[in-house]
Order: C-alpha cells, then sequence, then structure tokens
C-alpha cells in the first residue's frame, strides 16, 4: 500500500480532501434534514423543563404556554408509542 500511495503522482491529496468534504457536507444536509423532520429545531422545547413547582417564579404568560407545550409533547409521546406498537404488532403478526 505505501508503494502505491508513493506512486500516485503529485498532487493527488487535493482529490481526497474534495471526497472527504463532499462526504462532510452530504452528511450535515442529511442531519439538518432529519433535526427538521423530527422537531428538534422547535424553540418551544425550552418549556419542557419547567414543571407544576415553576408557576410562582414565571410569568403567568410563560407558565401558561409552558403547560400547553408541554400537553403538545405528551400527546406527541403517546401518538409515537402506538405507532411503534402497531408497528411491532403489525411485523409480530
Amino acid at each position: 500500500m505505501g508503494n502505491y500511495i508513493e506512486s500516485l503522482p503529485d498532487g493527488w491529496t487535493i482529490y481526497l480532501w474534495l471526497v472527504i468534504g463532499a462526504m462532510i457536507i452530504l452528511a450535515v444536509v442529511y442531519w439538518i434534514r432529519w433535526g427538521a423532520k423530527n422537531d428538534q429545531f422547535n424553540e418551544d422545547i425550552k418549556y419542557v423543563v419547567f414543571t407544576e413547582d415553576d408557576k410562582d417564579k414565571m410569568d403567568p404568560a410563560e407558565y401558561a404556554k409552558s403547560r400547553e407545550v408541554m400537553k403538545a409533547q405528551i400527546a406527541s409521546r403517546i401518538e409515537f408509542k402506538a405507532r411503534e406498537e402497531a408497528k411491532r404488532h403489525k411485523q409480530g403478526a
């Protein structure tokens, strides 16, 4: 392998860098697309960390928003679990 690399003409490494750069760009595009499809860029996710105990520390509008976001997150999770269960049931049948 070492002899093969030494026998290559000058300037071959630029092509290696171009291929690696293209692979990195494709990977980044894939992961950004995945994140967009899976609500990873949802700014309301910050409200998930708040609990009922934080009510006195928050503005009433923010607290209401946090409860609304939590309800949506719980509903999304229940829907996801139902789809996974249906998929698992379908594969088992």
